[in-house]
C-alpha cells in the first residue's frame, strides 16, 4: 500500500471557506437541470493542484452522482481499499483514467461507474460537466454530474472499492464545512479542502471538485 508522507486528519485547519449554505431550493433535481442546461457565468477556484501543469497528463473522467432519496438529494462516494498503489484508502468518485474504447469523458465515467460500483447505465442521468480538475498526480479529470434515480443495486469491486456511502447534498454545499489545510512536502508546501462528514474525511481532489461544484451552484 502506498502511504502518504502525512496524516491529512492529523493536520490542524487553517480556515473554514464560511460560505453561506446554497439554499435549498438550488438542491433539487429540476433546478439543477436547469442550471447546467444554461449555466452562468462563474469561474472555479484556483487550487494548488490546479495550477500543476506536467508535460503529460492522463486524461480522467469521474462521475458526481446525486442520489435522488425523499429526504433531499444526496452525493456517493467510495471509498477505495487500502491495498492500492495510488489513493488508497481515500474517499472518491466512481472514475479512472480514459481508455481507446472510451468515445467521450462521458463514456470514461459511465464505465468507470460499472466497473467500480456495479452501477447501470439505466439509472444514470447525465445533466453537465464541470470545469476540467488537474490533480498533482498528473490526471486531467473531467467532472460529470449526473442524477441517480432509486432503486438501483450496487455490487463494489473488492479489489478498488472497500465502501460506497451517501451523503446529504446540503452537507457539502455548506461553506461551513469547508476546511483549508496546508502541507509542507518536499516540492514545497501544499494546500487542500477537507469536507469531514461522521467518520469519513472527504479531502483532495474529490473536495476540491466538491467546491467547484459549490461555486457553480451559487452562481
Amino acid at each position: 500500500m502506498a502511504k502518504l508522507p502525512f496524516d491529512p486528519e492529523q493536520l490542524p485547519i487553517d480556515s473554514v471557506g464560511g460560505e453561506a449554505p446554497v439554499d435549498a431550493s438550488r438542491l433539487t433535481a429540476d433546478w439543477l437541470r436547469s442550471h447546467f442546461a444554461a449555466p452562468p457565468d462563474w469561474h472555479p477556484e484556483a487550487l494548488d493542484e490546479s495550477l500543476v501543469q506536467r508535460e503529460v497528463m492522463i486524461a480522467a473522467a469521474v462521475l458526481i452522482p446525486l442520489v435522488a432519496r425523499p429526504g433531499g438529494l444526496t452525493m456517493l462516494l467510495t471509498q477505495r481499499t487500502d491495498h492500492l498503489s495510488s489513493h488508497a484508502g481515500q474517499i472518491s468518485f466512481p472514475g479512472g483514467r480514459a481508455e481507446t474504447c472510451d468515445a467521450s469523458p462521458v463514456a470514461t465515467a459511465l464505465r468507470e461507474a460499472q466497473e467500480e460500483i456495479g452501477l447501470d447505465a439505466a439509472h444514470v442521468e447525465i445533466i453537465g460537466q464541470l470545469p476540467l480538475y488537474l490533480t498533482g498526480t498528473g490526471y486531467r479529470v473531467t467532472p460529470v454530474v449526473a442524477l441517480l434515480t432509486p432503486p438501483f443495486e450496487l455490487v463494489p469491486d473488492p479489489q478498488e472499492v472497500a465502501e460506497i456511502f451517501e451523503v446529504p447534498l446540503a452537507h457539502l454545499m455548506n461553506g461551513a464545512h469547508h476546511q483549508r489545510l496546508s502541507v509542507d512536502l518536499p516540492a514545497g508546501r501544499r494546500s487542500f479542502y477537507a469536507m469531514p462528514y461522521e467518520r469519513h474525511f472527504i479531502w483532495g481532489a474529490t473536495a476540491g471538485m466538491l467546491r467547484n461544484l459549490f461555486h457553480f451552484l451559487r452562481a
